[in-house]
């Protein structure tokens, strides 16, 4: 039997503001990417949404990352290592209290937004964030794009790297994102997305934004909950998968 992990962002709504159905995509995913009030959510959000992945079975995921909440986060901040993993390990300390009161806890880590693609390349930000995490003291896994300096840092320090792939976003030749300032950055098709988690999870590859197929080892595929249409989608991939013998499973 083939085994992979589904994940989704989640726990990003602010006050009267609602992003995405976090309730409704629990039904099709394993993990939960949920935000620590830095790029998005509040304290009640966040905790409803930790009580919501209790009641679903869902594995909870720290997504932290640069503190913009005006910018949700997709903004490079150019601040110093130290202030980076203070604002990393504040973020780790805060959804432990809100998921331990949930009756869970944080298993892995997953960096958002403008942080998670800045530590594929960034030397100092990637240390920062592994320091943060080492500190905070759990091993915590921490999920990233394959190749990523941050996750060779990871490893280095003893924690485990977790490659993963994104159902509902192009990618480049070089198996990097588009960007999301490009028209094609998103994919809506349902069953093209299908298709391609269907490669990805029995071969390891996955069609780049010209049409070339791409080797992508990853154990985990994220499916965004703030993208319009992400309940359905994060089902049909997950009936996808699940009819090619593929077992939806959190990696932690």
């Amino acid at each position: 039997m083939t085994y992979i992990d589904l994940n989704s962002d989640v726990g990003e709504s602010f006050g009267n503001w609602v992003m995405g159905d976090d309730a409704a995509i629990f039904k099709s995913v394993s993990s939960a990417n949920v935000a620590c009030g830095f790029h998005a959510g509040d304290p009640t959000g966040i905790a409803q949404t930790c009580r919501d992945a209790v009641s679903a079975g869902v594995t909870i995921g720290a997504h932290v990352g640069y503190r913009d909440l005006a910018g949700f986060g997709r903004r490079f901040l150019d601040c110093s290592a130290t202030e980076l993993a203070d604002d990393v390990l504040y973020q780790l300390g805060a959804l432990q209290a809100l998921a331990r009161a949930a009756g869970s806890r944080i298993t892995y880590v997953k960096p958002h937004g403008a942080l998670y693609n800045t530590i594929v390349h960034h030397e100092v930000h990637a240390q920062a964030v592994i320091d943060a995490i080492r500190a905070f003291g759990d091993d915590l896994p921490v999920l990233l794009l394959p190749g990523s300096v941050a996750l060779a840092k990871a490893e280095a320090a003893g924690l485990r790297p977790v490659a993963e792939a994104f159902a509902d976003r192009n990618y480049t030749p070089d198996g990097t994102l588009v960007s999301r300032r490009e028209a094609n950055a998103v994919l809506h098709d349902s069953v093209q997305v299908t298709e391609n988690m269907i490669r990805l999870a029995t071969e390891g590859t996955i069609k780049a934004v010209d049409g070339s197929i791409i080797q992508m080892p990853a154990e985990s595929i994220c499916v965004h909950g703030d993208t319009a249409g992400s309940v359905a989608m994060a089902a049909a991939v997950r009936a996808g998968l699940e009819s090619a013998g593929v077992q939806i499973k959190s990696f932690a």
